[in-house]
C-alpha cells in the first residue's frame, strides 16, 4: 500500500487529504447534533478527545514515533488548548442552540480569520484569486446558513459560541503551521489532541454520569467523532497543512456547509430548498477559484 501511494503525485495525495478532511468535518456537525441531545458540551468534548487519543496513541506505537522536537511544542500546546479543547466545547454548546447549517456557516468564517492571521503572523501572501475565492465561498456560506436557519432555533448565545469556535479554529491552525516544520503530521495531531483531552479532564465527572444514561446511538456518535473527524481527519489536515499555505487550505473548508446540507438530507431527512442548493454550489465554486492558479504559473510548473 505504501509503495502504491508513493507512485501517486504529491498533489493528488494532498487533494485526497483535503477532500477526506472536508467530508469528515462536515459529518461532525450532524453527529454533534445527534450526540448533543444526550451529552453535555464538556462531556461530549472529553469523550471525543479521549477516543481520538486512544487511536492516535495506537498509531504512534505502531509507527514507533517518539516525542516531537522542542520547537514544535509551542504550536502543539496552543493548538491543543485553543483548537482541540476550546473549539470543541464551544461548538458542542453552540449546536445545542442553533441548527447544524447555521453552525457550519458561522464556523466557516474561520478561514477568513485564518488567512488574515497567516498573512500577519506567518507572512503568507493574499493573492487576488484566494481573496476572490474566499469572497465567493463566503457569499455561498451565507446563503446556505440563511436558507437553513429558517427552520431551526437561533439564539444570540449560540451565534456567539459558534463565532468563538471560528476564532479558536483559525488561531489553532495558524499556531499549528510552524510546528509542522519541526514534527510530523501524526506527532503534531496526536500530542495536540492529548493536550486538549487533558484540558477537558474537569468534565470527567459529567462524562461518567452521562454515559450510563445516554442511548447507544449517542455514544456511537461520540466514538465516531473521536475516530473519524478528530483522529483521522486531523492527520489528513496536518498532512495537507504541511504542504500548502494555511490561508489557501483554510479556504477549502468553505465546502463544508454544502456537504452538511447533503448529509442532513441523507441522514436527517431534511430536504434542502433551492436556495440552499445555490449556496452550496457557490461554496464549491469559491473553493475552485481559491485553489486555481494563473495559466502562466501552470505553464511554468509544467
Amino acid at each position: 500500500m505504501k509503495s502504491r501511494l508513493s507512485l501517486l503525485p504529491p498533489g493528488a495525495l494532498t487533494a485526497g487529504a483535503v477532500s477526506f478532511t472536508v467530508f469528515a468535518w462536515a459529518s461532525a456537525f450532524v453527529s454533534i447534533r445527534s450526540a448533543g441531545s444526550a451529552y453535555s458540551p464538556g462531556a461530549l468534548a472529553l469523550g471525543r478527545l479521549l477516543t481520538a487519543s486512544v487511536v492516535l496513541i495506537a498509531l504512534l506505537l505502531i509507527r514507533r514515533v517518539g516525542l516531537p522536537p522542542r520547537g514544535a511544542w509551542r504550536g502543539i500546546l496552543i493548538s491543543g488548548l485553543v483548537w482541540f479543547c476550546g473549539y470543541t466545547v464551544a461548538l458542542n454548546w453552540g449546536e445545542r442552540l442553533v441548527d447544524a447549517g447555521t453552525a457550519a456557516l458561522l464556523v466557516n468564517t474561520g478561514p477568513i480569520l485564518m488567512a488574515l492571521l497567516a498573512a500577519r503572523l506567518l507572512g503568507e501572501a493574499l493573492p487576488p484569486r484566494l481573496l476572490a475565492g474566499m469572497g465567493v465561498s463566503f457569499v455561498g456560506a451565507v446563503v446556505v446558513g440563511l436558507s437553513m436557519s429558517g427552520g431551526g432555533s437561533t439564539s444570540v448565545l449560540g451565534v456567539v459560541l459558534c463565532l468563538l469556535a471560528a476564532v479558536a479554529y483559525a488561531t489553532g491552525v495558524v499556531a499549528q503551521k510552524p510546528a509542522l516544520s519541526f514534527g510530523t503530521p501524526l506527532q503534531i495531531t496526536a500530542y495536540s489532541c492529548l493536550t486538549g483531552a487533558v484540558a477537558c479532564l474537569p468534565f470527567a465527572g459529567q462524562l461518567a454520569a452521562e454515559v450510563p444514561e445516554a442511548p447507544l446511538s449517542a455514544t456511537l456518535n461520540m466514538v465516531y467523532l473521536g475516530v473519524v473527524p478528530t483522529a483521522l481527519a486531523f492527520i489528513t489536515w496536518t498532512y495537507a497543512l504541511a504542504r500548502m499555505p494555511a490561508g489557501k487550505l483554510g479556504s477549502t473548508t468553505y465546502a463544508v456547509p454544502a456537504v452538511v446540507v447533503l448529509l442532513s438530507w441523507v441522514f436527517l431527512g431534511e430536504v434542502p430548498a433551492w436556495l440552499t442548493l445555490i449556496g452550496g454550489v457557490l461554496c464549491l465554486a469559491g473553493v475552485a477559484v481559491a485553489r486555481s492558479r494563473p495559466r502562466a504559473a501552470v505553464r511554468a510548473a509544467a
